[in-house]
């Protein structure tokens, strides 16, 4: 049982996109994804969602929300953690696909509890995909506590290398139509666009956050830590006009699937939205991304070239297996929009899921970010399919991405942001099986 709740504008936007099939008093209206989308008087911003939220089965019994137009605040009262009523219905999904919910993996990755539940691990990976070597490590720095550490990898400069492991994942996979749709041309032809960007005037950031139980301690790092990015961001880049969105998702018979809210060009704001909310629900492995994604693309963008724009999706579970084509669409029409996707595995997640991630990564050329043991918070965090890598607190790591993306010009981690390595990278490389591999 799901019930959208939007502003009437947004809802009539949502439905003419054709983001969601919805079932309604027994009679089925499905309609498609589409990436397009109206643009605002001087056409620098796409016309965006405003607030809103598909309500899942488990919202039975909460109390009434309601929505304002043009990225208001919920007439109930969201921020203050009310939940709304559900109507009748059935969980939305693109044309075509089904409306059913199949396990992507085994394991669980959400319960109940705000402040992370423990996670039963997911299904045993492949063996250590072909070129790629068991990292060795640096001694590691002290890390202050409460901090988390991540570390990146950047699959468009090292293509081969990427399809190697994709093919190795694949052929150890028990349900190939799982996997996401993308095929070797496809990801090459991503490939040949990567790092072909300039340096960008404006930023927009829309942060996709899976909210189930397990996800406790990364929401509070995030919550926490906001401030002190955007304002270091403000402080670098103080012409940037910083914009944020908030996209947060559980799976279908949770309070919501998903819930958003717009762009804020007040980090204020943004933030307000952002502590408002907590984690919990779940229960199984795979969760419902391809909604979340889907629903980031539609939102205010603006639509200039010079700006960059960014999502950093932040989850330890993949999609469902029948969602696999969802999942797919989702990331064709961030790429189509020049949004590059910016994953942060977090802990728990399996070979499964990281090649999801790097794939999302790969095709919208964003980079693979994952969290690493060294910060002791959390459940252990999977060593990843990569030969080599720098290890940072996270909240350089992301600043890092931010350079990058709006200076346009690649720049590794400085010596005092290093707390220790993966793969023993030398000047910017390390060697896998005599070939020279690129390290970011």
């Amino acid at each position: 049982m799901v019930r959208l709740v939007l502003p009437r504008e947004g809802m009539t936007r949502l439905l003419a996109s054709g983001l969601v099939a919805v079932s309604l008093l027994g009679a089925a209206f499905a309609v498609g994804c589409s990436g397009g989308g109206s643009t605002r008087g001087n056409g620098e911003f796409e016309e965006g969602l405003g607030d809103g939220e598909i309500q899942g089965s488990g919202a039975a019994g909460k109390g009434v929300g309601g929505g304002t137009a043009g990225g208001g605040d919920f007439a109930s009262g969201e921020a203050s953690g009310a939940s709304p009523a559900p109507s009748p219905g059935a969980p939305p999904t693109s044309a075509g696909s089904s409306s059913s919910s199949s396990s992507g993996s085994s394991g669980s990755s959400g319960s109940s509890g705000s402040s992370g539940a423990t996670t039963t691990p997911p299904s045993t990976p492949p063996s250590t995909p072909p070129g790629t070597t068991p990292p060795s490590t640096t001694p590691p720095k002290q890390v202050t506590p409460g901090t988390l550490t991540a570390g990146v990898w950047d699959d468009n400069r090292n293509l081969d290398l990427f399809l190697s492991y994709r093919s190795s994942v694949i052929a150890a996979g028990a349900k190939p139509t799982s996997f996401l749709g993308f095929d070797e041309a496809e990801l090459t032809a991503s490939n040949a666009h990567a790092g072909n960007v300039g340096a960008k005037q404006w930023l927009d950031i829309s942060l996709v956050v899976d909210t189930t139980g397990s996800m406790g301690d990364e929401l509070g790092y995030l919550t926490r830590e906001f401030d002190t990015l955007a304002a270091t961001i403000q402080a670098k880049y103080p012409a940037a006009q910083q914009r944020w969105s908030l996209v947060v998702y559980k799976d279908v018979t949770d309070e919501y699937i998903v819930r958003w809210f717009d762009f804020r060009s007040d980090p204020t704001e943004f933030r307000t939205k952002l502590v408002a909310q907590s984690a919990g629900g779940g229960g199984d492995f795979p969760e419902s991304p391809e909604m979340a994604l889907s629903i980031a693309n539609r939102l205010a963008w603006r639509t200039s070239p010079n700006t960059a724009r960014l999502v950093f999706w932040v989850a330890d579970a993949p999609y469902h297996d029948n969602k696999a084509g969802d999942m797919t669409t989702a990331l064709r029409t961030a790429r189509d929009k020049g949004i590059h996707v910016y994953p942060v595995a977090s802990s728990g997640i399996d070979e499964f899921t990281e090649l999801g991630m790097r794939t999302a990564a790969q095709v919208t050329n964003g980079r693979y970010v994952f969290l690493t043991n060294d910060s002791g918070i959390g459940n252990d965090h999977k060593e990843p399919s990569t030969p080599c890598y720098f290890v940072t607190k996270l909240d350089q790591a992301i600043l890092r991405m931010v350079d990058i993306e709006v200076t346009g010009k690649y720049r590794e981690p400085t010596a005092e942001e290093i707390i220790r390595t993966g793969g023993d990278p030398t000047n910017g490389a390390c060697q896998v099986g005599g070939k020279h591999v690129t390290v970011y």
